[in-house]
């Protein structure tokens, strides 16, 4: 032991593996649930809860302690807790940052998940939610590109949703695509979102007054105040279900707002019972289709008015699901309204949606492969070598490029998925080849004649050769399938440079020592 811990090789592989433990932070007694996301105007953000940063590691999310007294310890504790949930009924909710008084809406507005044991991120595949994969309709600069990624992710910030990547993808081919990653949402949430251009027009008579983006809309509200459930179009019902109404005030830019002034001087006014009203009324098109008429009062007749009240509906099998696809509609229509159309239409060329039970099934098979993977590998080495001082070290050796591999991912936030998964077992597989070498070369009897530092640099000539070769192979899958194959890549890459320069070299030394060569 003496030896070993004077060898720089072996020591550099201890620090290392103490960093990547640090990064990693394994907490296998942790439970509970954790805040994933905020909705925005959702009872939970008007009581002062706020989403947490998208860099959050795993363990620095907010927990769930209690609701209403009862302490939750599982998801099955928090759903159980806000199942029966009515509108206006008050909810007291505290977690490890502070105490929180809700005042229920149609949705709490929280995305909760399973507490995680480490700082290691799942993607899609072992944590659950979409990936949707788009492709715009015509070719595209790169800067109409960045314009597309900038608008999506405002987006998908302003609509509440966390746990987001929107990045750009190119095939072999060099076809521009957009790779969207979001945890815990549905395929139709995705659809609606994501894949429409998302075209706001207000219209009276065909002339355009106004379109969504910055430039003509300058104050989207979001707030409790202006925004919300329409009391003038309560919930009622209809054939077949529910409907509800929504509204909220936006302020047009000056420019707009002459606009709407031009366009209505020359307008007749008409007379429904005692309201006066102009003979046009305002259309609201969104993707090119009507989805709300308001009529405009004769007072604004000529008038550069900023001030505008948008109205809109939805509907449901029941009050409580007409309530909440009423709001899920106004916060689409408000996000389009902030962001404005994109420059191009996007088509989705593949979207996953993974529940994230399935992922916990991926999870425990993934686990339980691996230790049978283990136990087959330290069987062979022992039947084949006969040596503990062999087998063992080499099984060790193993396990710390697991860890460093795995601590490298929870340092620089990447998310580790199915794909991941794969360049681990290859890393493992690479391994063993690479250890095997590192002894044939350095215990064979044919080699007895050389010295130790010329057998082993006889093995590590050929590591290094088999190295470069799956380095050379992994940079074209950083690209192949637009990406998709990115994350296997990537671990694949990192997990074989961690043991050509750190663990094959302890390998070696420990190799040394323990035979005494």
């Amino acid at each position: 032991m003496k030896a070993m811990l004077k060898d720089w090789r072996i020591l550099m592989l201890i620090i290392f593996v103490i960093f990547a433990l640090l990064a990693i932070k394994p907490v296998p007694w942790n439970e509970g649930v954790v805040i994933r996301a905020v909705a925005l105007n959702s009872s939970a953000s008007d009581a002062g809860m706020q989403n947490p940063k998208p860099n959050a590691a795993p363990l620095a999310l907010e927990h769930i302690i209690a609701v209403n007294n009862v302490k939750i310890t599982s998801l099955e504790d928090y759903y159980a807790a806000t199942e029966n949930l009515v509108p206006n009924q008050t909810l007291r909710i505290i977690t490890d940052d502070a105490a929180y008084v809700l005042t229920t809406k149609a949705d709490l507005g929280l995305r909760v998940a399973q507490a995680s044991k480490s700082n290691i991120r799942k993607g899609l595949d072992l944590a659950g939610g979409s990936r949707v994969l788009l492709k715009p309709e015509k070719v595209i600069t790169t800067t109409d590109l960045e314009t597309i990624i900038d608008s999506l992710t405002q987006r998908l910030n302003i609509y509440g949703l966390s746990d987001v990547i929107v990045r750009d993808a190119t095939d072999l081919s060099g076809a521009k695509f957009i790779l969207v990653e979001v945890a815990g949402v549905t395929e139709e949430e995705v659809k609606n979102t994501i894949a429409r251009q998302g075209k706001f027009e207000a219209k009276i008579a065909n002339d355009t007054v106004f379109i969504g983006g910055k430039k003509d809309i300058t104050y989207v509200c979001r707030t409790a105040d202006c925004s919300g459930l329409d009391p003038r179009s309560p919930c009622r019902g209809q054939p077949g279900g529910y409907a509800c109404g929504f509204f909220f005030s936006i302020t047009l830019s000056p420019e707009a707002a002459k606009r709407q002034g031009e366009i209505t001087k020359t307008l007749a006014v008409v007379a429904e019972g005692s309201q006066r009203y102009l003979e046009h009324p305002l259309d609201l098109y969104l993707d090119d289709k009507l989805v709300d008429t308001l009529q405009i009062a004769a007072d604004l007749k000529g008038q550069a008015a900023t001030n505008i009240q948008i109205s809109g509906s939805g509907a449901g099998s029941t009050q409580q699901e007409a309530a909440a696809n009423t709001l899920q509609n106004m916060k689409r229509l408000q996000t389009i309204l902030i962001t404005g159309s994109l420059p191009v239409k996007l088509s989705i060329v593949k979207l996953d949606t993974i529940s994230p039970l399935l992922g916990e099934k991926f999870m425990e098979n993934i686990i339980l492969v691996g230790i049978v993977a283990f136990i087959a590998v330290a069987a062979v080495i022992g039947i084949r070598y006969r040596s503990i001082k062999i087998a063992l070290p080499m099984v060790l050796i193993l396990v710390c490029e697991i860890i460093l591999l795995l601590g490298f991912a929870a340092l620089v936030g990447w998310n580790l998925d199915l794909a991941g998964m794969a360049g681990i077992i290859i890393t493992i597989g690479t391994a063993v080849n690479h250890l095997t070498i590192i002894i044939d070369e350095t215990m064979h009897t044919e080699t007895s004649y050389l010295d130790w530092k010329r057998r082993l640099k006889n093995a590590m000539f050929i590591i290094i050769g088999s190295y470069l070769t799956i380095a050379a192979g992994m940079f074209p899958l950083w690209w192949a399938g637009a990406g998709l194959l990115k994350g296997f890549a990537f671990t694949t890459f990192v997990g074989v440079s961690f043991g050509v320069f750190i663990t094959r070299p302890a390998y070696a030394a420990i190799l040394k020592i323990l035979t005494k060569a």
